[in-house]
Parts: structure tokens; sequence; C-alpha cells
């Protein structure tokens, strides 16, 4: 129940919502299957930390809470440690079961932050 309260929680009162005009790179993702979208802004720093995050976007309670408590979390971490993250480490995060279906909107989150990453890391190769 706890585990619940605290995805309503960040459904209801989402960490880090919103845009950053001046972002090192921003990506949106979509989930066809149920019309879930998050758009992630990433401000990435010359030791490739998290500097800052915000997300935007909507969908179910879980996609959200989802991003809501990833940004919160990935802050100040090097993008080389964040690239590791998988769907075990955001299912402990939630805290609780979810269908195959369901897993889906919890995991856009980090499929939008692991693709803002490999695009951020192109971007740079590509003007070294």
């Amino acid at each position: 129940m706890m585990y619940q309260e605290n995805i309503l929680d960040h459904y209801k009162s989402p960490r880090n919502f919103g845009k950053i005009n001046d972002a090192s790179v921003h990506h949106h993702e979509y989930n066809p299957l149920c019309g879930d979208e998050i758009e992630m802004f990433l401000i990435i720093d010359k030791d490739k930390k998290i500097a800052d995050v915000k997300f935007n976007g909507h969908g179910c309670a879980i996609s959200q809470a989802s991003a809501s408590m990833l940004t919160e979390q990935i802050k100040g971490k090097n993008i080389d440690g964040l690239k590791k993250l998988t769907k075990e480490n955001i299912l402990e995060m939630l805290g609780i079961t979810l269908s195959p279906v369901r897993l889906k909107c919890a995991l856009l989150s980090l499929d939008t932050l692991k693709n803002s990453i490999l695009i951020f890391e192109k971007y740079v190769k590509k003007n070294e």
C-alpha cells in the first residue's frame, strides 16, 4: 500500500516536471500501446554528470511516476553509470509487481533516459 501511495504522490505532484530550454540533450519517447509520452531534458556537465533534469509528458500514473522518481535518482550521477540501469532498478524503485503491459509504461522513462544519453554521446563524439 505504501508503494501505491508513493506512485500516486509522484503522479499528482511530479518532481522535476517541466522543460529546460538550454538542455545539453532532450529526447521524446512514445508508447503506442497506451499513448504514454515522456520527453526528457538533461544538462550534462563537463564531468559527464547530470547537472539538471526535467521531464514533460502525459500518460498513466505508472509512466509519469516512474519518470518523476527516475529524475530524482539521476541528478548528480555520471552518465556512464546511468547506462547500466536496468528494468530491475525501475521495478525496485516503484516497489510493485507489474503486468507485461504495465511494465512498458514503467520502463518508458528509462528508455527515454538511455536514448538521451546515446544521442548526447553521438553528438559529443561527432564534435570532437
